[in-house]
C-alpha cells in the first residue's frame, strides 16, 4: 500500500513537469463513489439507495453538486447560495451522511495558487452551509487544484468547468 502512494506520488510528480494534455483523470479519493449507482439489494432492481451520492445528484438535479467560481475568486454569489440551499435540505434528510467538499481551480496558475485557490473555494461551499444549519462536523473539505479538470481544453469554456467546488457524499 506504501508502495502504491509513492508510485503514485512520484508519478503525479513527474506528470506535473510537463504541458502534456491530460488524457486519463487521477483516481477518486477514497470513500467517494463518483460515477457508480449504489442501488438497495433489498429492493427491486435499479432502485436507487436513499442517502447515497446517486441519490443526492437526483435529488439536487443536474449539476446541482457543485458550484462555479469566476477567475481567482471563491465567493459564493446568489446561484451558488441557491445551490447549496438545495444541497442542505438533502443533507436534512439524511443527519448520519457525511460530505466532502472538493475545491477545484482550472489549469492556470502554479500547483501551489491553485491547490491554495480550491482550499478556499471548498471552505467558502462549506462556510455557507454551516451558515444555513448543516453541522460542521458532517463537512470534510480537500483541494485538488488543477489537479482533477471536469473538463479538458485550454479554452474559457473549459476553464469555467473546472473552477468549482464539488459536494461529494461519503459512505
Amino acid at each position: 500500500m506504501k508502495m502504491a502512494a509513492i508510485l503514485l506520488a512520484s508519478t503525479a510528480l513527474v506528470a506535473g513537469c510537463g504541458k502534456k494534455k491530460v488524457e486519463q483523470l487521477p483516481p477518486a479519493a477514497e470513500g467517494t463513489d463518483y460515477g457508480q449507482t449504489q442501488t438497495d439489494p433489498n429492493a427491486g432492481a435499479g432502485q436507487i439507495v436513499p442517502g447515497s451520492q446517486e441519490d443526492f445528484l437526483q435529488q439536487v438535479g443536474q449539476f446541482g453538486d457543485r458550484i462555479l467560481f469566476e477567475t481567482d475568486r471563491f465567493n459564493v454569489d446568489a446561484e451558488d447560495q441557491a445551490t447549496l440551499q438545495r444541497q442542505a435540505q438533502w443533507l436534512a434528510r439524511y443527519p448520519n451522511t457525511r460530505i466532502i467538499v472538493e475545491g477545484h481551480a482550472d489549469e492556470r496558475g502554479t500547483r501551489d495558487y491553485n491547490l491554495a485557490l480550491g482550499e478556499r473555494r471548498a471552505n467558502s461551499a462549506k462556510n455557507y452551509l454551516t451558515s444555513i444549519g448543516v453541522d460542521a462536523s458532517r463537512i470534510e473539505t480537500v483541494s485538488y487544484g488543477k489537479e482533477r479538470p471536469s473538463a479538458l481544453g485550454s479554452d474559457e469554456q473549459a476553464w469555467a468547468q473546472n473552477r468549482r467546488a464539488v459536494t461529494v457524499t461519503v459512505q
